[in-house]
């Protein structure tokens, strides 16, 4: 089939920064669950939750999603020693991203506990689960054990080669079903790698002056057609 995809056209921002508006998630079985979640809020099984993924899977998309509903301020947890913790949730709702073992426990133990002291919602992103996080705060450990936890996989075919497709889009770049489909062989699952692949596909055929195509992208990728 030569068909091409005709994806919706989207307003494009300089130097094609990436969108984490909602109508600009792509979601499916790997992220389902996580989706339901950030949409059910403030109906969530506590006010503390944790979205585990590995990178590239969509977690700052859906945490961007959820600051902009809860009004939430969003910061990177190796930030946590350096902020006024009161101050960082003053809005009753954070986003902390890329929490894991290394962080820095005082400050992390201290918003926790001042968030269930004020009743405010927060969000942790994090590569893997706190139950095999090593805490040198027991209290810190336990609590973080405790927390509901969703989880979000990387990408299966489908839902990659729509992302595919969106990030064409964004670089009003026109591609077909044979291109996306060598792309979704060739790159690692994730959302980054398919950002990744898109701009260099898109510099290597501005630079040749040459349509984005599978042949490009086999020469690209030093694959075989």
């Amino acid at each position: 089939m030569n068909a091409s995809f005709r994806p919706r056209q989207l307003a494009l921002a300089f130097d094609h920064a990436e969108s984490f508006a909602r109508e600009d998630f792509f979601s499916g079985p790997s992220n389902e669950a996580a989706l339901a979640l950030i949409e059910r809020w403030p109906d969530w099984p506590d006010r503390i939750v944790v979205l585990l993924g590995p990178q590239g899977s969509g977690k700052t998309h859906l945490a961007s999603i959820w600051a902009a509903d809860a009004g939430a301020r969003s910061l990177p947890a190796g930030a946590l020693a350096h902020i006024d913790v009161p101050a960082a949730l003053a809005t009753g709702a954070l986003v902390v991203e890329d929490v894991a073992a290394d962080v820095d426990e005082r400050p992390l133990f201290h918003l926790l506990n001042l968030a269930r002291e004020e009743k405010a919602f927060l969000l942790l992103t994090a590569g893997t689960a706190p139950a095999g996080w090593t805490m040198g705060i027991p209290d810190l450990a336990s609590r973080l054990r405790a927390l509901p936890t969703v989880a979000v996989a990387p990408p299966d075919d489908s839902l990659l080669r729509s992302v595919i497709v969106k990030l064409a889009a964004d670089r009003q770049l026109a591609v077909d079903e044979a291109l996306v489909s060598f792309l979704v062989t060739r790159i690692e699952r994730s959302f980054v790698a398919a950002r990744d692949a898109i701009a260099r596909l898109d510099r290597e055929a501005m630079r040749q002056h040459r349509p984005v195509t599978r042949t490009l992208a086999a020469e690209l990728f030093r694959e075989g057609l």
